[in-house]
């Protein structure tokens, strides 16, 4: 099994305080299940987390994060959302070299 922080990716523009919490988590596992997404199986998703309008998303299979990455752009759509909403997904660093690198491209 790939290490937990090869199957994690972080995603930032997830619109913050539309509604409950629990259901932007499910909104989110919804959207990177899906194919069309290149997604695949979730294994958890960090939502809310300390900064504002980012979660982290955990799949079973490294593989997704590779696919997911070379998608050109991810909107967020749900009936229960008002519109759609880009968001911006990148890898997850978890030494704090890369993070810093990570934080200066988002």
């Amino acid at each position: 099994q790939a290490a937990r922080s090869t199957r994690t990716i972080v995603i930032a523009g997830v619109p913050a305080g539309l509604l409950q919490d629990d259901v932007m988590a499910d909104i989110l596992t919804i959207h990177f299940q899906m194919s069309r997404n290149n997604g695949g199986d979730v294994e958890e998703v960090t939502y809310p987390t300390r900064s504002a309008g980012v979660a982290y998303i955990t799949f079973e299979d490294q593989e997704v994060v590779e696919s997911v990455l070379k998608k050109d752009q991810h909107l967020l759509q749900d009936k229960r959302l008002p519109r759609q909403y880009p968001l911006t997904v990148t890898r997850y660093c978890d030494n704090v070299s890369s993070s810093l690198i990570c934080l200066i491209m988002l």
